[in-house]
């Protein structure tokens, strides 16, 4: 394989940046520093390297938040659907991504075999949520609009009590999940309950991390209201997904616990939008997204004031995916430093995923996922734009729009190697 050098441009190093070549053979990094050489010669003049970003909660099976339109959908369209939104999410540089819900076993195996090309993806395979909860689609009608339906290869989303938890969690084991994702609260997109509610007891909590644990794995929680995020920490969840409505005790258990915020920014914003343009919204769900754009906000701002850890997560699928970089933005809006903001959509994202020696940093043995930025990157206006080249695994996916097809890497504008 070729020994691959990237001159002429800038580096982030998870602090700062400065002049610096990179050097990539087969798929990894193997030196950063300067006057390096190679076999070819890759000229990044006036752009910056930056690791590949990571998302920590996305939903590459959902396209939008126009439930009426899903209904119309046949129930396969939502895989072929995937395949370009994972194209999506690569082409704005995000290389790894964890799915909150919706993506199974046979989806992350079709990426990793190249028959589809996007993020490296650690998927949570559905959302458990109680009765009456946010994964519960129960309708005043009698029918019922769920949020992603069972099948095979994805368990059903409804549990209730530690016996039926216990049995879900390690189904989602047999089926493939990297982690369990629960809901502690009602939500925002779910018509019939209340974001503020804590839903689950502490004993179906527990049995849900214990049972995790038991397989290796950790649990993610979608948590909004107050009282769901302090019994999702004090039952060991590594991550609170959203945290609409913190307080300085749960900002404090967070920080006892070594808890991950996962902010999320982004959704509510962009749901918003969507309302604005017409989507089909039930009206109790333009309710609540208005009532907790605010409070959103003041608690991210608070968070990172306190030091918490925050990864980013975007929930693209509740908005059309490759706006994701958006969430950077509304980050650094909200009070953290563009050095921060940056590592939370790298090196931070890595570490809450336990892949801080494999991904999330431009080091040396590091894979080379790149991302390769026009302009100042710590000013994160219409950072998509900005992205002129992705390489995933060393392999050029991305340059000036133009995408590889699935497997294949691009031609980039090569030169001879100094």
């Amino acid at each position: 394989m070729s020994r691959i050098v990237l001159h002429g441009g800038r580096v982030f190093d998870g602090s700062g940046v400065s002049g610096a070549d990179v050097v990539v053979e087969d798929d990894r990094i193997v030196d950063v520093g300067s006057g390096l050489d190679g076999d070819i010669g890759i000229d990044v003049t006036g752009l910056t390297v930056l690791p590949g970003f990571v998302d920590c909660h996305v939903h590459v099976l959902m396209s939008g938040a126009d439930r009426l339109r899903m209904m119309q959908e046949p129930f396969s369209y939502q895989f072929f659907a995937a395949a370009e939104n994972l194209r999506a999410l690569l082409d704005c540089g995000i290389t790894s991504a964890r799915d909150a819900g919706g993506a199974d076993l046979g989806v992350k195996t079709a990426l990793a075999d190249g028959l589809l090309d996007g993020p490296e993806l650690a998927v949570a395979i559905t959302v458990l949520g109680q009765t009456g909860g946010h994964t519960d689609g129960w309708l005043p009608s009698g029918e019922c609009l769920r949020l992603m339906t069972p099948h095979p290869g994805r368990p059903d989303m409804l549990v209730d009590g530690p016996h039926d938890m216990r049995v879900r969690v390690r189904e989602l084991v047999r089926a493939g999940a990297d982690v369990i994702k629960i809901c502690t609260t009602g939500g925002v997109l779910s018509p019939r309950d209340d974001p503020r509610h804590a839903h689950f007891d502490d004993e179906e909590l527990a049995v849900c991390v214990a049972e995790a644990a038991r397989a290796g794995l950790a649990v993610m929680a979608h948590a909004q209201g107050t009282a769901g995020i302090k019994n999702a920490i004090r039952a060991g969840v590594r991550s609170i997904e959203h945290g609409i409505h913190l307080d300085d005790e749960a900002i404090g258990m967070m920080l006892d616990a070594g808890t991950w915020l996962v902010p999320t920014m982004l959704a509510p914003v962009a749901l918003i939008e969507q309302i604005e343009a017409g989507a089909a919204i039930p009206d109790s769900v333009v309710r609540k997204v208005h009532e907790v754009v605010g409070a959103h906000r003041h608690s991210v701002r608070m968070a990172a004031e306190a030091g918490v850890p925050i990864a980013m997560g975007t929930d693209s699928g509740v908005f059309a995916h490759g706006a994701n970089l958006r969430e950077l933005e509304l980050l650094n809006s909200a009070g953290m430093k563009p050095g921060a903001v940056l590592r939370a959509a790298t090196s931070s994202a890595a570490a809450l995923l336990g892949r801080e020696g494999e991904i999330g940093a431009l080091t040396p043995g590091h894979r080379a996922d790149l991302v390769l930025l026009d302009g100042d990157p710590f000013d994160f206006t219409d950072y998509r734009s900005r992205v002129r080249g992705v390489l995933q695994r060393g392999r050029l996916v991305r340059w000036d729009g133009v995408r590889a097809h699935p497997g294949q890497a691009l031609a980039p504008p090569l030169n001879s190697a100094e």
